[in-house]
């Protein structure tokens, strides 16, 4: 089983500030998650890696790349702003523990993140 992408405390952090109801947050980030975990190889290869652990791997893609997944995902612009943000304070918790927020911070400023849950499998190293 794949690794949850998102942590439990991102997740209420990210549900008092979104425009959905905290109920469903957790069900919109797992449906992206379903989306998300069969294309980890194509990100692997096609985007820079910011962060990989036993739990994850974030990604830096271009903007607009959420508008192409949420329209994949057949969510609302409401539904897919609280799964990017969610996304977004997952990558900035990271970077509080790893010491590197100001660099993640910097990044947020020109790229999305995309968090993806994985297995353990951390191919082609950090």
């Amino acid at each position: 089983m794949a690794g949850e992408p998102i942590d439990g405390q991102v997740l209420i952090l990210t549900a008092a500030k979104a425009s959905v109801p905290p109920a469903r947050l957790p069900n919109l980030v797992d449906r992206a998650q379903k989306r998300l975990a069969p294309a980890l190889e194509r990100y692997r290869r096609e985007y820079e890696r910011l962060y990989a652990d036993d739990e994850r791997e974030v990604f830096l893609v271009e903007w607009g790349h959420w508008e192409t997944l949420g329209d994949d995902l057949e969510v609302s612009d409401r539904e897919l702003a609280a799964i990017r943000r969610a996304h977004e304070e997952q990558l900035l918790r990271i970077g509080r523990r790893t010491d590197r927020e100001d660099t993640f911070e910097t990044a947020l400023e020109i790229r999305e993140p995309v968090c993806i849950g994985t297995d353990g499998d951390r191919t082609n190293g950090v």
